[in-house]
């Protein structure tokens, strides 16, 4: 499991193009038979990504956790971007079709993934936040995770917004974690941008075709900086940083968020004509 640790505005202004993508961009997640993670010490946030074949692949237990099992104090989204696969977890079986979400609560014990069909195996995107009580595993399809319209074709930002986990939905400790879909001709998602200083934030980019790539716009907001993101890449945002994306294509993004608050909605507006 790779350690990062945190990065101020001050030292981040400073950055060249490979130090942002060392420190902020998440690469390598998915890969074939393997599962990889990675610490973020931003709300200590754990990113993971697993690509299973026909043998199952354990969540390890790894030693800078200090704990008996990966949830022992920690609780997991799971969002599958990929073809159909199972997750077991705490001794019960969860079959996930694309864009099904599973959530597992703190104390679950022994999961692992494998998918249906090797041929088309399944993409399991993982978020994990500490967590200080128990909420039951739950499962939840696309269409029972409010499906909502936002945007418009005027604006190359017509996108679908799948919430799951949040205060309205599947419930947690702090973890939210939901996704947004833009439609053909669109490209632009989360505009105008944001902070929130009392949440950070993960973007996970998929369907993006591997001639296409997404521009992720990131710092303050009059500090911004870029990340150009190709398909199952990652960014941890600071909470002090934009988070905000335009592709050469439509595509679709998981996001996810960790800290103070659950409120989806509380967001530091940074509009366009402020933006440098």
């Amino acid at each position: 499991m790779q350690i990062r640790f945190q990065n101020s505005p001050a030292e981040t202004k400073q950055m060249s193009t490979q130090q942002l993508r060392e420190n902020f961009l998440v690469d390598g997640l998915m890969q074939p038979g393997k599962i990889n993670l990675v610490y973020s010490h931003y709300d200590r946030m754990i990113v993971g990504g697993v690509v299973p074949g026909t043998a199952s692949i354990e969540l390890p237990n790894h030693p800078e956790l200090r704990a008996t099992h990966f949830l022992e104090r920690r609780e997991m989204g799971i969002i599958n971007v990929g073809g159909k696969g199972t997750v077991m977890a705490g001794g019960n079986l969860y079959e996930l079709s694309k864009l099904d979400a599973l959530y597992l609560g703190k104390g679950t014990s022994s999961v692992s993934f494998v998918s249906n069909d090797p041929n088309e195996p399944a993409v399991f995107y993982l978020l994990s936040a500490p967590a200080h009580a128990v909420y039951p595993v739950v499962k939840y399809s696309k269409e029972q995770a409010s499906p909502s319209q936002l945007g418009s074709a005027a604006t190359a930002n017509n996108r679908t917004i799948y919430k799951y986990i949040h205060a309205d939905g599947i419930q947690s400790c702090q973890l939210v974690m939901g996704l947004t879909v833009l439609a053909e001709g669109s490209v632009w998602n989360t505009m105008p941008a944001h902070t929130h200083t009392r949440r950070m934030e993960v973007y996970f980019y998929f369907d993006v075709a591997p001639e296409h790539r997404v521009m992720h716009f990131m710092g303050e907001p009059t500090e911004t900086r870029h990340l150009v993101i190709a398909n199952h890449e990652a960014v941890i945002s600071a909470p002090w940083s934009i988070h905000s994306g335009c592709g050469t294509a439509n595509y679709g993004f998981i996001w996810g968020m960790a800290g103070e608050n659950m409120n989806y909605t509380d967001m530091d507006p940074a509009p366009a004509s402020e933006l440098k």
